[in-house]
């Protein structure tokens, strides 16, 4: 015996199947996008912490300077709020003076919910001699 369906049964089902196929997809899109926000300001943050350093290991600079830079180049190239906690201060980098400058950010999460991410990133750079 043969059973035929008509299409008035199937009526309706590709909402079921947007639906499905939404649940599954949004959260691993949301979670990409999250992965490449945090990616994107990690390395932004290191870029700026590193040419802050530099900018301090130079002769006629200090960690201030560099710290200021860091701070600028954060603000100028994702927002002030990555910038509240940097840290510039001389340090001994394989037996010669150097500068480290240290940010410490929290990238908010794109939903609702959920921790945010904490970044520790820094940069070094070995002092210049006058």
């Amino acid at each position: 015996m043969r059973c035929h369906r008509s299409r008035a049964d199937e009526a309706g089902s590709a909402i079921v199947d947007f639906v499905l196929v939404t649940v599954v997809l949004l959260p691993l899109v949301l979670g990409i996008l999250q992965l490449a926000l945090v990616l994107h300001v990690r390395n932004t943050l290191i870029a700026a912490a590193s040419d802050g350093a530099r900018l301090a290991a130079t002769a006629d600079r200090g960690p201030a300077d560099g710290a200021a830079r860091t701070r600028e180049q954060i603000a100028g190239a994702v927002s002030g709020q990555f910038a509240q906690r940097v840290t510039a201060r001389e340090v001994v980098l394989d037996g010669r003076p150097a500068v480290e400058v240290r940010v410490i950010a929290d990238v908010p999460p794109l939903g609702l919910w959920g921790p945010a991410v904490r970044l520790d990133v820094d940069g070094h750079a070995i002092e210049e001699s006058p």
